[in-house]
Parts: C-alpha cells; sequence; structure tokens
C-alpha cells in the first residue's frame, strides 16, 4: 500500500511555496509524523510530516515550485521497517562526491558561473601574448614563460596575479627550482541564486509601501539614561523572578502603546469601505509587530493586545519568538494583523535610518544604536554632559496622519523613556 504525500494548505493567501530540503532521502525508511521535506512559502518556512510509516519515494526534488495539494512523493507502507533504523531515524546518507550540476537558470537551486580563463598555448612565443607590463616585467625576473600562463584579464590578457599563480602551481620563485609560498592570484567567480520565495515577498512589500503610501519620516532623540539606570537597579531580581531578561524592547512596547491610545490614527490604516472607497480602519487594541532577522530575511511576528502585557510578558513573547524565527518556527497566523511595528535598527549598529512601513499599516518606530554624546544635561540647566543617546524615527503614512500628530507621538514615546515612571502611572 502507498500512501501520497501531499502538500498542505498552509493559509489562505499562500498557493504554493518551494522545497527547499527534503529530510528524508529516497528510498529510506520513515516513521508516521516523522518530517520529510521543509517548505519555503512566501510567508513561512513549515515542516511537512509523514502521512504514514514505510519506505519514502521523491516524486520532485528540492528546490522545485510546487503548489498546495500537489503529490511530491509517496511512502511504500508494505515496506519492512530496518533493524537499523533506529527508531524510525533517517539512516546516515552516503558520503559519496557528486558532479557539479550543469549551469542553469529554472527554480532548481543556485547555479555558478565561472569566467574561463583563456588557455594557454606553449607554442606562442612570449613577445606574441598579449600582458601587462607589470606581468611581463614579473614574468622576466622570475623566469615565466608568458605562453604557458592562464590570462584572466580582459580578452585573456595576463596579469601580474596570473604570474604569481604560475609561480606557485609550478614551485618555481626564479630561474632556478626554489620553493615560494607565492598567494595566488584573486578568483574571479560568478554566482547566480534563486531568489527565495520569503525573499521575493520582502521585496514585493517594500516596494508596494513606497508606491502606495505617502511616506514621510520625522525624527527624535531620547535618553536611555533612566532605562538604562533602572534595568541595572532590577535586572537580577526581574531576571529571577520571570525566568528572562529584562531589555529595552518592553520599556519601548509599552511607550509605543500608550501613544497609541493617545493618538489613535497612527493605529489606524486605509482599507477599502462596503461602497469600495477608500475608508479608515480603526482598532481599540494595540497589535504590536516587532522586526525580527531570521537566516531567510526580515520577518515580524505580532504581540497580541499589547496594549495589556505585562514587561515580563512582552519580554517572554519576544524571546520566544526570536528564536522560532531563528528555527524557522513561526507559524503564518503569527505574523498576520498587525497595527503598528517597531524596528531595532541599533543592534547590527545602526546610528540612523528611515524605516519602510509594514502594508497596510501606517506606521513603523525604528530604533537605533545608543551612544554617548554632549547634550543639556539636566533639561534647561545650561550644563553640558555626555549622555547615552538614542536616534527614534517614525515613518508614517502621511495620507492617514499629520505631521503634527507624528511629532507628537514620537515626544510621547520620548517622554515615557525618559522617565519611566510614567509607564507605570500610564501618564
Amino acid at each position: 500500500m502507498s500512501t501520497e504525500i501531499v502538500i498542505p494548505n498552509v493559509g489562505e493567501s499562500v498557493t504554493s511555496g518551494v522545497i527547499s530540503a527534503w529530510s528524508v532521502e529516497d528510498g529510506a525508511y520513515v516513521e508516521r509524523d516523522q518530517t520529510v521535506l521543509e517548505l519555503e512559502t512566501d510567508k513561512v518556512t513549515m515542516e511537512v510530516p509523514a502521512p504514514a510509516s514505510g519506505v519514502v519515494k521523491h516524486s520532485a526534488s528540492e528546490g522545485d515550485e510546487v503548489d498546495v495539494g500537489a503529490v511530491v512523493g509517496s511512502i511504500d507502507e508494505s515496506a519492512a521497517k530496518p533493524a537499523d533504523s533506529g527508531g524510525g531515524s533517517a539512516p546516515e546518507p552516503k558520503a559519496e562526491s557528486k558532479p557539479a550540476p550543469a549551469a542553469s537558470s529554472g527554480a532548481s537551486g543556485a547555479t555558478a558561473v565561472a569566467a574561463a580563463p583563456a588557455k594557454p598555448n606553449a607554442s606562442v612565443s612570449s613577445e606574441d601574448v598579449k600582458a601587462t607590463p607589470l606581468a611581463r616585467k614579473l614574468a622576466e625576473d622570475k623566469g615565466v614563460d608568458l605562453g604557458s600562463v592562464n590570462g584572466t584579464g580582459a580578452g585573456g590578457r595576463i596579469r601580474e596575479q596570473d604570474v604569481l599563480a604560475a609561480l606557485q602551481s609550478n614551485g618555481k620563485s626564479g630561474a632556478g627550482a626554489m620553493q615560494s609560498a607565492v598567494l595566488a592570484g584573486p578568483t574571479r567567480t560568478v554566482t547566480t541564486e534563486r531568489m527565495s520565495p520569503m525573499r521575493q515577498r520582502i521585496a514585493s512589500r517594500l516596494v508596494e509601501a513606497q508606491q502606495t503610501a505617502a511616506m514621510l519620516t520625522t525624527f527624535n532623540e531620547v535618553d536611555m539614561g533612566a532605562v538604562m539606570d533602572l534595568r541595572k537597579l532590577h535586572k537580577d531580581a526581574f531576571s529571577e523572578k520571570h525566568g528572562v531578561n529584562l531589555g529595552f524592547m518592553s520599556f519601548f512596547v509599552k511607550a509605543c502603546t500608550q501613544a497609541l491610545d493617545k493618538f489613535p490614527k497612527i493605529n489606524s490604516y486605509i482599507t477599502a469601505g462596503s461602497d469600495g472607497k477608500p475608508a479608515v480602519q480603526n482598532h481599540d487594541y494595540a497589535d504590536v509587530a516587532i522586526a525580527v532577522s531570521g537566516p531567510k530575511g526580515l520577518v515580524v511576528p505580532v504581540l497580541r493586545n499589547a496594549e495589556s502585557m505585562s514587561f515580563a510578558g512582552i519580554e517572554s513573547s519576544i524571546k520566544d519568538m526570536a528564536i522560532r524565527a531563528r528555527d524557522g518556527k513561526l507559524g503564518l497566523e503569527e505574523m498576520q494583523g498587525g497595527t503598528f511595528t517597531i524596528t531595532n535598527g541599533g543592534i547590527f549598529g545602526s546610528l540612523m535610518s528611515t524605516p519602510i512601513l509594514n502594508p497596510p499599516q501606517s506606521a513603523i518606530l525604528g530604533m537605533h544604536g545608543i551612544k554617548k554624546r554632549a547634550v543639556e544635561y539636566p533639561v534647561g540647566s545650561g550644563q553640558i554632559a555626555l549622555r547615552p543617546m538614542m536616534y527614534l524615527a517614525l515613518s508614517y503614512d502621511h495620507r492617514i496622519v499629520d505631521g503634527a500628530e507624528a511629532v507628537q507621538f514620537l515626544v510621547s514615546i520620548k517622554d515615557a523613556i525618559e522617565d519611566p515612571a510614567r509607564l507605570m502611572l500610564e501618564l
């Protein structure tokens, strides 16, 4: 009896995906519910389990784009389980070398195209060979026959690096036979690889945001000293009680949810009304999307009802989302429906940037690196001090959000971060 391996329905908006990897070799034994392949869609990467126990037969290859509902393999349930199968684990693949595939422009994966160097012609005299003056001088000094050197320059012209490579391969340091440790010249390999469905989706959404929204960005700076002092004072007790570190993100999430309550248009977005004309969709909750960098691109899992979450709940959720984003375990439903987004380029060293909107949302907050700068401190004192400062950027859709609202929203966040007691008192 044979059972088909079928691509499952991932979500309403997902119609196809790419087989990024088979987890079980063709002809290997698999247990029911063991992962047989990884499917990469434009939204998530998911594992497809075996529908039965038996021997796997592939009918689709890694890199193939397949539709939802397509049959990509089968499982022979009548096959006997190997004695050394170790409880259903896929057997170790044989370590055999495979010939490099021919270059292809299809979707079967990465292809490599290398610039072929000109073939040496020993019958051509050194004087007739095309070479740069520096390469010719080096070859003369080292006793190298230019007619036997591969030229990698334009039109097959021999360069200095080509002569050095020839010296290394021949073990020559001159006219004699003394060994030399001369470094080879740089390679000139060109590679082309398939853009993943997720990367394509990210690209299309970024372009969509810039083409459809009247996007502007406003900036401010925030003194992080008060939050840093508060974290230093309570981080050990917080970690011991809640089992998670107290980070900056929980402060910004709480500050944003309070600011969104004051300026609800920033928590809204433009949609189509019942008559087909533009309408404004308002939300009495704050579903805050947190941009997380994964191995296959940026994903934005959502904190549902972030306005009612505690600091510990926010930190625990963000930690969990970051781990699952790294492992490709986030579900499609976890990345849908956000009303506002926060992205932290500071963890990568960014000092300032203009974040792009996450459609259909109307605004996104960009956090950046903390740097000590000379500023007036205390404010209004006329004194200068070095303080840990962070630039904040708010990109917003000017079709729905006015400039005054955007500026006041950012000031509200600044006030809350510089005086964390406001967060506790909901001021």
